[in-house]
């Protein structure tokens, strides 16, 4: 059995794409084998770890595909995207992630993907607004002439372009939590939440229904390391420390921030509406549930640095 500190690490899936050109499975198989070699260094420092990943771009090239072939095959309804991507880009970091753990003769820790659900409200007031990203960036006539023809809603993207939004409620519970857990107890890397979970509803008999939806990933990483009681919510992105007044001349690299100061910051506007600020909510909410717990934000190469001290931005209650 094993007893040491649990990290849940939440890779975005825009983390998969280095590049407009990079985006054949392939090339986001290369990107995972370089993260799996960091979250292999919390492996063997002796953490461990849930890995969590999103899939805004993957699950939008599904979809789209659908589209494309609906004259010729049935299309796939948004929750079986979101369960297809689980199994894909799951099967990349577990393939990868075993490979590296056998790489460096780490022989007592496994590795699963597990097919999540997470369970939201059904009158969740994101269905009447949708906010959430999906899909690949396209310029502004691109997004309008599919949102006339495929009845889009759509939305410019911090200045990256335009997206497909769909909605997002407030992830409630994680479902398989209760197998995470017993997972993990027994020497097992779990990687889980794909696409923050497949949405589901709960009936007055129990059962669950799918729902037509996305949840933010970040939003679902903190709630799971809640349930989990894990002592590190960590989120990878594409900058080392959190800045604030970003790209400006005052442009301020930012070592610790606690829950009161993030607040604050936050409804000042100092965070990206699309980038920087759920992960910045996502650390607010797993501490207010957590307070014991540890808030890292920081760049994949920096996690093992960060993680000692010596590198990102550390959130704490």
């Amino acid at each position: 059995m094993s007893t040491g500190k649990i990290a849940v690490v939440a890779v975005g899936g825009n983390a998969l794409i280095r590049s407009p050109k990079e985006v054949t499975l392939d090339a986001q198989y290369q990107a995972v084998k370089e993260t799996a070699r960091h979250v292999v260094d919390l492996i063997e420092a002796g953490w461990r770890v849930v890995l969590t990943h999103g899939n805004g771009p993957q699950v939008g090239f599904i979809l789209r595909r659908s589209e494309i072939a609906s004259a010729n095959v049935p299309t796939v309804p948004l929750e079986y995207a979101v369960g297809d991507t689980q199994g894909a880009i799951g099967f990349m970091f577990q393939n990868a992630l075993s490979n590296e753990l056998e790489r460096r003769r780490i022989g007592n820790t496994r590795v699963v993907a597990l097919v999540t659900q997470t369970l939201i409200a059904p009158d969740d007031a994101a269905f009447s607004s949708p906010d959430k990203p999906i899909g690949a960036h396209m310029d502004q006539d691109v997004a309008e002439r599919l949102a006339r023809e495929q009845g889009w809603t759509i939305a410019e993207d911090s200045g990256r372009g335009w997206r497909r939004v769909v909605a997002s409620p407030k992830p409630i519970e994680i479902i398989e939590t209760p197998v995470i857990q017993s997972l993990l107890a027994n020497d097992t890397l779990v990687i889980a939440c794909g696409g923050g979970g497949i949405p589901v509803v709960r009936q007055e008999d129990g059962t669950l229904t799918a729902a037509q939806a996305v949840i933010d990933k970040d939003r679902a990483s903190a709630l799971l390391a809640i349930e989990l009681k894990a002592d590190m919510l960590l989120i990878p992105t594409g900058v080392e420390q959190v800045a604030i007044h970003f790209g400006t001349p005052q442009q301020r690299w930012l070592d610790e921030l606690t829950v009161d100061e993030a607040k604050a910051l936050l409804n000042s506007g100092q965070f990206g509406a699309g980038s920087m600020s759920p992960k910045v909510e996502a650390m607010m909410t797993y501490l207010n549930g957590q307070p014991n717990g540890v808030g890292l934000i920081t760049s994949p190469e920096a996690m093992g640095r960060a993680v000692t001290g010596s590198g990102g931005t550390r959130f704490v209650r």
